[in-house]
């Protein structure tokens, strides 16, 4: 048999499950626990089909709208966070709600409405039809926020160059993109007011600063997550935008059959903050079924962040 051809992986650091994905699921598996199946669960609880499917398995159902839950079983609140409209409708049906919502995302929110109490319009950078973003925009009346998803959108914007303004933006955005819609906003709207810190979360920001340094090390760079989730892709363009010619988001290891992976490459393996690290290691473990595998692994920092679980699933363990 012939040796199998080498290949170099490079492991970013950090990588994978954010503290607010590990509360989010937490929660779901908590209230399983103390309620038993089905925990109703609105939209996807994080953007991972992978993780969507372990817990359907344990019991949780998914729905799109809330008059498909039956009064008496508990709903949770998706990691992205739900509108005003949303909380009001489930108060209305009188459903037992649990808020999985990042805390991290809940801050933009609490910035929202801040400003919105001051009497500012407020800019929100992110991308349209994000459940994140349809969570913030309807934090406060329609109209009272502008969505600016581009460079190019902020010429487009109609408010005259006095109008009390403010921005926040999406959690889960390029830091890179984000930063030159600001510029520009700023240069246009020079008064702009924003937050005291970026909205941006730390591991958004972690993520992508771990691909950057070894984008430009890498043949192709390997980003796990599933084609819903933006801080996923964010980190396929980093990686493109960083020096490596070829970067691809997989969420199975099927694709790597299709990829033009060949003996002597170095590849960069990393996942989004929605996913799992048993998924990275599918991956690796695919990968030495057809080369003499070599990894490195990244020296980055730890995180150490963790978030509190709403006090009534506290102590379940």
């Amino acid at each position: 048999m012939l040796p199998k051809p080498s290949l170099t992986v490079l492991m970013a650091s950090p990588r994978g499950f954010c503290a607010g994905v590990d509360r989010a699921i937490l929660i779901v598996e908590r209230a399983l626990e103390k309620y038993g199946p089905p925990v109703y669960v609105r939209h996807e609880i994080v953007h991972n089909r992978h993780v969507v499917q372990s817990l359907r398995d344990k019991g949780a159902v998914f729905v799109d709208d809330l008059q498909d839950i039956p009064t008496g079983r508990p709903v949770v609140f998706s990691a992205h966070g739900v509108s005003k409209a949303v909380v009001g409708e489930a108060e209305d049906k009188a459903l037992f709600t649990l808020d999985a919502t990042c805390p991290l995302v809940s801050k933009v929110h609490h910035e929202v409405l801040r400003w919105h109490s001051k009497g500012h319009h407020i800019i929100f950078i992110g991308h349209r039809g994000h459940p994140e973003v349809e969570g913030t925009m309807g934090q406060v009346p329609a109209g009272a926020m502008t969505l600016v998803e581009t460079v190019a959108d902020v010429a487009d914007l109609s408010m005259s160059s006095d109008t009390p303004m403010a921005y926040a933006t999406q959690t889960t955005l390029s830091v890179d993109e984000t930063m030159a819609i600001v510029a520009a906003l700023k240069a246009r709207y020079p008064h702009l007011q924003g937050p005291k810190k970026e909205d941006i979360c730390y591991a958004t920001t972690n993520r992508q600063e771990a691909v950057k340094r070894l984008a430009p090390l890498c043949d192709m760079f390997l980003v796990v997550g599933s084609p819903n989730s933006s801080n996923s892709r964010q980190l396929v363009q980093v990686a493109m935008d960083y020096g490596c010619p070829r970067a691809v988001l997989l969420d199975t290891p099927d694709p790597l059959h299709r990829l033009p992976l060949v003996g002597g490459m170095t590849v960069g393996l990393t996942a989004g903050a929605s996913a799992p690290e048993s998924l990275v290691q599918d991956i690796l473990r695919a990968l030495q079924d057809h080369f003499s595998v070599e990894t490195k692994e990244e020296s980055g920092m730890s995180e150490g962040v963790s978030f509190r679980l709403p006090v009534i699933l506290e102590g379940n363990d």
